[in-house]
């Protein structure tokens, strides 16, 4: 396992490179071309900048999170085709540049939800926090509103500035999406992408629903074992892969990752490592990656994983906001340094438990 830390680019994060070269075992970096809009095409020679720039820092692309679905095509309207062609020829550039590890999603409308960005826990630090009963109180626009105002500043993915005046008309389009029609639009993307998908060896690696349940009424699909199945049983190829999110399949009580994990084995392309504390149904806050600071075992999941024979990028996931820093909710350095270094633990002690 590769162990790696997100980053958003010198222009968009409080992180620096110089930074993620030191935290121990870290070799390289998941990210993105944080400003091109959904739907747009990467233009090769902003992904080679990219990589020349983190070279130069001794690290390496594992993969880009995310290269976004256009809603046209997960609404599978008539323009679906034209932003399907341009993610492929997004593809080519990647692979023509040797990156060949996407993480994506296929939720409507909002990337992940959360009720709170920085509730307080009695250590004082602060963590992204989900209640349900919140949430149903709550407007979808005003929704955005208020989780913009927690950002500290930074454009925090899937919540980006111009999708706030489409937000209402956005719900318009989805009104006649369920989750059959949703589940048939990205078997349609996936089967548009495997051509490129099997000539560059890139895998596709779906990320599931956050939270693992339908929220403001929007149709979700991958949210557990039976659901991550079907999709990858509907393209059955390598490149049709998931990215297993410790924390949005572990939002739901009735999933068991490492059940998940055996399921899936050789489909698991790309791992979020991360803890989440259950609190009551529909509640739950995010932890530390240690697993006694949460819900889920974490060393029974990295023991999974190596069993299955998973031998791709992880990396940790949110992590909290400790001494004082000031970031990109759930991406700051502290607390994600500290849980490469435990899960880096976690993968030595399992590898050598195993020879």
């Amino acid at each position: 396992m590769d162990m790696t830390l997100r980053w958003f680019g010198s222009r968009y994060d409080s992180v620096t490179l110089e930074q993620i070269r030191q935290i121990p075992g870290v070799e390289g970096v998941i990210t993105t071309l944080y400003d091109i809009p959904a739907g747009e095409v990467w233009p090769k020679e902003r992904i080679q900048k990219l990589q020349k720039e983190i070279s130069e820092w001794g690290l390496g692309i594992k993969g880009i999170e995310s290269v976004n679905i256009h809603d046209a095509i997960k609404i599978g309207n008539k323009e679906r085709d034209y932003y399907i062609n341009n993610y492929i020829q997004t593809l080519r550039n990647l692979g023509e540049s040797g990156i060949t590890m996407i993480c994506y999603n296929f939720m409507p409308v909002f990337d992940w939800t959360r009720s709170d960005l920085a509730k307080k826990r009695e250590d004082g630090s602060t963590v992204l926090s989900y209640d349900q009963e919140l949430i149903d109180t709550i407007e979808p626009v005003k929704m955005f509103a208020a989780i913009d105002k927690k950002s500290n500043g930074f454009i925090l993915p899937g919540w980006e500035p111009e999708r706030l005046e489409k937000v209402k008309d956005l719900f318009e389009q989805y009104k006649d999406v369920d989750s059959e029609k949703l589940f048939h639009n990205l078997v349609y993307f996936l089967q548009a992408i495997q051509p490129v998908c099997e000539k560059y060896g890139i895998k596709m690696a779906i990320h599931p629903d956050d939270p693992a349940w339908p929220v403001f009424q929007l149709p979700r699909i991958v949210t557990g074992k039976e659901s991550i199945l079907r999709i990858l049983k509907a393209v059955d190829s390598e490149f049709n892969g998931l990215t297993l999110c410790t924390g949005s399949l572990g939002s739901n009580r009735n999933n068991d990752i490492c059940e998940i994990i055996n399921a899936t084995r050789g489909r698991i392309h790309f791992a979020h490592l991360r803890n989440i504390k259950h609190l009551a149904p529909g509640k739950f806050d995010e932890a530390a990656h240690l697993s006694r600071d949460g819900s889920l075992d974490m060393y029974a999941i990295v023991k999974a994983l190596n069993e299955a024979g998973f031998h791709g990028p992880v990396r940790p996931d949110h992590g909290r906001s400790i001494w004082g820093e000031v970031s990109m909710p759930g991406y700051g350095l502290y607390d994600r340094a500290l849980g490469a270094c435990y899960l880096n633990g976690l993968i030595e002690a399992v590898q050598k438990q195993g020879v």
